[in-house]
């Protein structure tokens, strides 16, 4: 899969997550983004396997592309 290109929404919820596990509810509220499009930030981090979702919407930091 080509490497993705990063939004500046993209890195502020990489940061989110790397303080920890989170779910996107919670994301959304410190981003101050909708619930939604959070989720769909984070499904497409997943497609690209820099975030997990471990279950039940809870979403961690697997392979940091800002380190590239």
């Amino acid at each position: 899969m080509p490497q993705i290109r990063l939004s500046d929404t993209d890195r502020a919820v990489l940061e989110i997550l790397e303080e920890g596990r989170n779910i996107p509810s919670n994301v959304a509220d410190r981003l101050d983004f909708s619930r939604q499009y959070v989720q769909r930030r984070l499904q497409r981090l997943e497609e690209h396997g820099h975030v997990q979702n471990i279950g039940g919407g809870v979403y961690e930091l697997q392979d940091d592309p800002r380190e590239d």
